[in-house]
């Protein structure tokens, strides 16, 4: 099958990855093989397309779509989830369809890592989607940087540091543009400049933005290379006038060559260097480098599911690993008799104990360690939970925690996850170890984007 780079084909989209790029099949007249796979980003299934090929590798190639001549019924009216930089930022992969079909593309995507990755014959449970599929992001993390035209603050384009200026992100609070506008306008007035990757030269690296949308106490943090930034107070007087909720301002030093947003220094400009939101009916303290799932509403529903699964009684000792700032093992504190709770971040199990005093919680224990150490730890001290939520990175769980949680035998365990593929594999995993996946319910945190949730209950075999 010879295709070349530029060359214009027909094709037919069958279906999509799960990095959110369509995919067909093309061969010639008379060919008897199922093809070559050419994947098109922000196709949909059922599109017909002229195809432009950009890359050909042995086994598939790559294109762009340069004309529909049949749309898909999965497509959404024209407008109805425009945003000015899709295609463009490595945010969104599904704004060309309806989110009821990216619901169903995301529900694919986990059945078919389970079976593909974890073989696994499982179905997956229908997903939960969002009530909100726009504006629900409560962070947004914003690289500047200087060109040529001048300051561009936005969102990097997909696999680059790129920046695609753009001043309002369909997913987040339409506020939060105005706050770019106040810093950038401060940043001018006082002659602060924006920091150039290349010649690593410059002063503010990302305009990093948090709200808490119970309380609604809004947080700015500046990412600097140095501490001395002049007309501080002009731009406090601006956010406290122009921002409703807006309780504190911080500055976080990053002078490192490096690819991490946040430095491990930090100090307060105004308010208390933290804001406080409610989830789940409890409250929580949240400062720069607090982890804390940015679609509130979806993580209420996400973690009411969790404690349902588990079914727990008030007599169990809970073990949460990767705990963060303690969020889903304090939502389910009042329901078991003893909560644990691991984190490997000091700051974030500093959060979590005070999130813990806060909400008046006096039986959750929490300890600064890697996950897979502080479950041996626990097993020498002859703890036995009697359930575990495992909420891992996206790289999964690693073979000696998976290890130890078996040897600890709990009944149940409770997998979130936000990658399918590494769900899967450590599914398989448990399976290898006695434990038997019951289900796997998909929930969709991040409308727009390739990302999906996923929770999964296991429970030992009787076997």
């Amino acid at each position: 099958m010879n295709l070349t780079k530029n060359q214009q084909i027909p094709l037919t989209i069958t279906g999509v990855t799960g990095e959110g790029n369509g995919v067909g099949r093309y061969k010639l007249p008379g060919d008897d093989s199922a093809g070559i796979a050419v994947f098109v980003p922000y196709t949909a299934i059922g599109d017909e397309i002229v195809c432009r090929i950009q890359k050909v590798d042995r086994r598939f190639a790559f294109g762009r779509a340069v004309e529909i001549v049949t749309s898909s019924n999965d497509r959404c009216q024209a407008g109805e989830r425009a945003c000015p930089a899709f295609g463009q930022c490595g945010g969104c992969v599904w704004r060309q369809v309806t989110y009821e079909a990216e619901c169903r593309y995301k529900w694919q995507k986990v059945a078919d890592a389970l079976a593909h990755i974890g073989g696994l014959s499982i179905t997956p449970e229908p997903i939960i989607g969002a009530q909100n599929p726009d504006r629900y992001r409560n962070k947004a993390q914003l690289p500047v940087t200087e060109t040529e035209k001048g300051m561009a603050v936005g969102y990097y384009a997909a696999r680059s540091h790129r920046v695609i200026p753009h001043k309002d992100c369909p997913l987040q609070p339409s506020f939060f543009s105005t706050i770019v506008a106040i810093v950038t306008d401060w940043m001018q007035k006082n002659g602060i400049s924006a920091y150039n990757e290349t010649t690593h030269s410059g002063l503010i690296r990302h305009i990093y933005i948090r709200f808490a949308e119970k309380t609604g106490e809004v947080m700015v943090c500046l990412v600097s290379t140095s501490g001395k930034l002049s007309g501080m107070d002009q731009l406090t007087t601006a956010l406290s006038a122009e921002i409703p909720g807006f309780v504190t301002l911080v500055v976080n030093i990053n002078r490192r060559d490096t690819n991490v947003i946040l430095g491990d220094t930090e100090y307060t400009v105004y308010g208390p260097g933290y804001i406080i939101d409610e989830l789940c009916g409890l409250r929580f303290k949240l400062s720069p480098r607090s982890f804390y799932q940015v679609n509130h509403d979806q993580t209420e529903r996400l973690y009411a599911f969790a404690a349902k699964e588990l079914d727990l009684n008030g007599e169990e000792t809970l073990l949460d690993l990767y705990c963060g700032v303690g969020t889903i093992g304090l939502s389910m504190a009042r329901q078991v008799k003893t909560l644990i709770g691991v984190e490997v971040v000091a700051p974030a199990i500093e959060d979590a104990r005070e999130n813990a005093k806060m909400n008046g919680i006096e039986n959750a224990r929490f300890i600064c360690s890697d996950a897979a150490k502080a479950a041996e730890l626990l097993r020498k001290e002859k703890v036995q939970p009697d359930a575990v939520i495992v909420d891992p990175p996206r790289r999964g769980c690693a073979e000696q925690l998976l290890d130890t949680i078996a040897t600890m035998s709990p009944k149940k365990v409770v997998y979130v996850s936000c990658d399918p593929a590494t769900l899967a594999r450590d599914l398989k995993r448990f399976a290898e170890r006695g434990y038997d996946t019951l289900q796997v319910t998909p929930v969709d945190l991040f409308p727009g984007t390739e990302h999906v949730e996923s929770v999964a209950l296991l429970k030992i075999s009787e076997n």
